[in-house]
Formats: C-alpha cells, sequence, structure tokens
C-alpha cells in the first residue's frame, strides 16, 4: 500500500497540466496516446501477435492533426476509414501475418488512442471546458475510493475471475466516493450545473470501473501483470490511465446528447 501511495502522490503535480490546459494538455494527450498503445501491442506481441505501432502513430498523428486544424466532421470519419485501412493493408503481407495482428493493430488504434482523445474534446467544449476535470476526479476518485473502501470493508468479491481482490464494497465506495467528489466540484466551481456534476459523478463512478476491468480482462489474457513498469506501485501508463479511457468519452458524449452543448 505505501508504494502505491507514494506513486499517487508522485503523479498529483501532474494536474498542473490540466490547470494550464491548451497545448500543454494537448501534448499530455499525445504522449498517453502513444505510450499506452506502445504498452498495449507489448502485451499482445507476448501472446506472439504482431501488431504494427508504426501505423498507430501515423493514425495518431492524424487525428490530432485534424483536431489542430479544426476538421469538420467529415474528416473524422475519413479518419476511422483511414485507420481500419491501414489495419488491413497490414495483412497484404500475407506470408508473415495473421488476422491477430491486424484486429490488435485497429483495437489498439482505437481503445487507446481515439478514446483518450476525447480528454482534449472536452477541453474544447467552451462554457464547459472545466468539466475536463471530471474525467480526473471520477476516474481517480473512484480508483482510490474503490481501494479504500474495499481495504477496509471488502468482503464479497465483484469479479474474482477478472480481479480477484476487487470487492462489491469497494466498488460501491468507489461509486459514493466519484459521486461526493464530483459534487463538492460542481458546487465550488461550477454551481450552474450542479446537478449535472453529480450525475456524471454517478456514472463516472461505474464506467471507470468498467474500464480498470476491462483493461484487467486484456492483461489476463495477455498473461501479463501489468502492462508495464514506469510508475512504482502502479505499472504503466495504461495501467493508471485505463479508467480515463472510458471517463473520458463519457463525459464528452453527456455534454454533447444531454447538455446540449453544439446542437
Amino acid at each position: 500500500m505505501k508504494t502505491r501511495v507514494l506513486s499517487g502522490l508522485i503523479m498529483v503535480p501532474l494536474l498542473a497540466i490540466l490547470y494550464f490546459g491548451g497545448y500543454w494538455l494537448f501534448a499530455a494527450c499525445v504522449l498517453i496516446g502513444i505510450m499506452g498503445v506502445r504498452e498495449f501491442y507489448k502485451g499482445f506481441e507476448n501472446m506472439g501477435v504482431k501488431p504494427n505501432f508504426a501505423i498507430a502513430c501515423v493514425s495518431a498523428a492524424g487525428l490530432y492533426a485534424i483536431q489542430l486544424v479544426g476538421g469538420r466532421y467529415e474528416w473524422y470519419m475519413l479518419w476511422i476509414f483511414a485507420s481500419v485501412l491501414l489495419s488491413l493493408l497490414y495483412l497484404f503481407n500475407i506470408q508473415h501475418r495473421k488476422l491477430e495482428d491486424a484486429m490488435a493493430t485497429v483495437t489498439g488504434i482505437f481503445y487507446v488512442v481515439f478514446f483518450s482523445f476525447h480528454v482534449t474534446l472536452v477541453e474544447q467544449t467552451g462554457i464547459y471546458s472545466n468539466m475536463v476535470w471530471l474525467i480526473v476526479i471520477t476516474a481517480f476518485g473512484t480508483d482510490v475510493m474503490a481501494y479504500f473502501s474495499g481495504y477496509c470493508l471488502g468482503r464479497h468479491k465483484l469479479c474474482p475471475n477478472i480481479s480477484p481482490k476487487k470487492t462489491i464494497e469497494g466498488s460501491i465506495g468507489g461509486i459514493l466516493g466519484s459521486i461526493i467528489l464530483s459534487g463538492l466540484f460542481g458546487w465550488f466551481f461550477m454551481s450552474d450545473v450542479f446537478i449535472h456534476c453529480l450525475v456524471i459523478g454517478l456514472l463516472g463512478g461505474i464506467v471507470s470501473q468498467f474500464g480498470d476491468l476491462t483493461a484487467s480482462i486484456f492483461k489476463r489474457k495477455m498473461g501479463i501483470k501489468d502492462y508495464g513498469n514506469l510508475i512504482p506501485g502502479h505499472g504503466g501508463i495504461l495501467d493508471r490511465f485505463d479508467s480515463v479511457l472510458f471517463t473520458g468519452p463519457m463525459v464528452y458524449y453527456y455534454i454533447v446528447l444531454v447538455m446540449g452543448y453544439g446542437l
């Protein structure tokens, strides 16, 4: 526990990136996307599958380039087409490539690069840009509260075949923690959308755990314990940001579809 807590404290200064936002956050998302997809592919390589990291890098560069120039909806559709096409063209070296190589390539692009990309989209929602904090609050808040709730009160296993240490009590504690922390954020910093912050806290507390469990499923199938060892006590980039991959899109689409941004 001590190593985990100390590593968490070391990461606190990274919140400065959220505070300054703009190109700092943009660059951080690019870096996390590239490093994360590399870790993800290494997990597949452990299974004998060989996804193409170069294609993922080209795809990530194209996605963020579209955002930089303020590309329209059609440009993002083109990006989806191009990313899938490049992944499938990878199979043309048919004697040395398997179907799994292409499928792993495209999965990494969307699961890591595209999902994390939504963090920058939230920051560009004008009057709702401060809700980018809720991505981190719901993801990390749920993780921390679920950990301590499970440690102190955990009795009943949540998904023993996926993550043996997670408990139902920890899961509930994580959701409640997310709601409380999101509510406090809304009360002090976005009082005009306080109710929405509470709802996002509830949804984020649930969705972030789906993200964590999904990452655990991948790791179990890949036969690895952690995606990397970059962060002591936490593993790699994906081990720390797996929940953000799910809460980022959730917050963005909530803002667009429920709060009516851009409609």
